[in-house]
C-alpha cells in the first residue's frame, strides 16, 4: 500500500505509524511542510493518508505560520474522503479532517500531556477495528484541543481530560486526538520542544514531567494501534 504523511514539524514525528508501513512493506512518502516540501497533488497515488500533529490548530493563519496552511490541507483531506481513501488524523490532524467535512474544532477541557487511559465508548467496545483496544487502554496525550464532530460521527473513545480522544467519521476516516505513535524517541523531541509546558507540569491536573514521559513503556499501545491498522488495511484491500 501506498502510505503518505503530512508532517507539521520535525518534532511530530510519525513514530509508530511510519514502523507500521515500513515493517509491513508499504510505500511510505511524506509532505514535510515544515521544510518546504509540497502537498500531495494528487491523491490518487495514496492509498493511507496519515495527517500529523503539530503546536498549530485549524485556526492557525500563514501570516502566523508560514509553512502551515489550513485550508490547503483541508482541500487534500477531502479529496481523499471522496476518493474513498483511508485517512487517519492524529490530534491537529484530526481537527483539520473535522474542519474538512464542517465541524469546527474545540479547545478541550484539559491541556494533557503524558499518558493516561482512555475508556472507549460502547460503540467503540463494538466496533470491528477497535474490539482488541478492551475497555480502557493507557495512551499517549500532547495536546490542548479536539476535534469536531460531525452528524454522522461517532465518539470511540474518551479519557477523564478529552471527550473526544478517536472519532470514527466513516469506515474509513478516522480522528485521533490521542498519540498513540509515541516511541521514546519521539517523546525526546517531543520534550526538546514544550519546556514552557512541562516546567509548568504542576499547574495542570494531566500535565507530567519529562522524568515520568521517560519512564513510560509506549509498546502496548503502538501493538493496539499496528492491529488497527492492520484492519483498516484489511478494510481497505490491502
Amino acid at each position: 500500500m501506498r502510505i503518505h504523511f503530512i508532517i507539521h514539524e520535525s518534532f511530530e514525528a510519525p513514530g509508530a505509524y511510519e514502523i507500521w508501513a515500513k515493517n509491513r512493506g508499504h510505500q511510505v512518502t511524506c509532505s514535510r511542510v515544515y521544510a518546504g516540501e509540497p502537498l500531495p497533488a494528487c491523491v490518487e497515488d495514496i492509498d493511507f493518508l496519515i495527517v500529523m500533529g503539530g503546536p498549530q490548530d485549524p485556526a492557525t493563519t500563514p501570516e502566523t505560520c508560514p509553512h502551515f496552511e489550513a485550508k490547503a490541507e483541508q482541500a487534500v483531506i477531502a479529496a481523499a474522503i471522496k476518493a474513498e481513501k483511508a485517512v487517519i488524523g492524529i490530534c491537529l490532524g484530526s481537527q483539520l479532517i473535522g474542519e474538512a467535512l464542517g465541524a469546527p474544532f474545540a479547545h478541550s477541557p484539559e491541556k494533557e500531556i503524558g499518558k493516561f487511559p482512555m475508556s472507549l465508548t460502547e460503540a467503540g467496545r463494538k466496533h470491528a477495528l477497535f474490539n482488541h483496544f478492551g475497555d480502557t487502554l493507557e495512551v499517549g496525550h500532547w495536546h490542548n484541543d479536539m476535534p469536531g464532530l460531525t452528524p454522522e460521527a461517532v465518539i470511540i473513545a474518551y479519557s477523564e481530560g478529552c471527550p473526544r480522544q478517536i472519532v470514527a467519521y466513516g469506515e474509513r476516516v478516522y480522528g485521533f486526538q490521542c498519540h498513540m505513535e509515541l516511541t521514546p524517541e519521539v517523546v525526546e523531541r517531543l520534550i526538546a520542544h514544550s519546556d514552557n509546558d512541562l516546567r509548568r507540569a504542576a499547574e495542570w491536573r494531566f500535565v507530567q514531567t519529562p522524568d515520568e514521559l521517560r519512564a513510560h513503556d509506549y509498546r502496548e499501545m503502538n501493538q493496539a494501534l499496528f492491529t488497527f491498522l492492520d484492519k483498516l488495511a484489511e478494510r481497505c484491500g490491502a
